[in-house]
């Protein structure tokens, strides 16, 4: 192998585990060891929890009744996001069915009744009219949301999660990979935690509904 490929090697893995760090180990917003960066603790046994809460970035949207949507939308409830797009051919629709299934489990079994929110990160294709049909067919009492991009991919990464074209959008069908996890938001508009997808072999990775309700009453009520 030739010096060049070495250090080229040798800089991706060093990007790699910068981003890591960047977004995981020391979420944007928050540093490690000041004052604001108590560590979470609840007595949770599924979720994810991050070491401290992550402030959503700013943000200018649209929803799905095509009205606009700001930070404020989270605030003053918990919420769960999905981050997908509707023409997604596996995940997207199986996630959200799956929530759907579970939603009145979760309302008896929490507190005070969360906001599902579907974040679309493909806006060339999800119009607002497509966007209302996919959240209506779910159940009408979840929210989408979408915008350009510019506002979406800050918004997604402070949530510590990704998203990415695989090819051209000028292909008809062009796929979009993202993260696959459920977010969980409390009410001061901040990223708690997710709950990551079961890798089952034989059968898609989604997050476990019952996962959610087992945790997300104590996140609710102990936060």
């Amino acid at each position: 192998m030739t010096q060049k490929k070495i250090t080229g090697i040798v800089a991706f893995v060093a990007l790699v585990v910068g981003i890591y760090v960047a977004t995981i180990i020391a979420p944007p917003g928050v540093q490690t060891g000041s004052p604001d960066a108590e560590q979470q603790t609840f007595n949770t046994e599924y979720v994810q929890l991050f070491p401290q809460p992550r402030a959503l970035t700013d943000f200018a949207l649209i929803d799905h009744n095509n009205q606009p949507v700001d930070k404020s939308v989270f605030t003053g409830k918990w919420s769960l996001l999905f981050v997908g797009y509707t023409y997604c051919p596996d995940v997207c629709p199986t996630t959200m069915a799956a929530i759907n299934s579970a939603y009145k489990d979760l309302v008896s079994a929490t507190p005070a009744e969360p906001q599902v929110v579907f974040l679309s990160v493909d806006p060339k294709r999800d119009t607002i009219e497509r966007l209302n049909e996919y959240m209506n067919f779910f159940n009408p009492a979840f929210i989408g949301m979408t915008g350009e991009h510019k506002e979406l991919f800050p918004l997604v990464r402070s949530m510590g999660m990704m998203y990415a074209m695989t090819e051209s959008t000028d292909t008809p069908d062009y796929l979009i990979d993202h993260s696959a996890s459920i977010v969980v938001i409390n009410p001061q508009a901040q990223v708690v935690g997710r709950f990551k997808p079961q890798h089952t072999p034989g059968q898609l990775a989604i997050s476990d509904t019952d996962q959610i309700i087992a945790d997300l009453p104590i996140l609710m009520s102990q936060g």
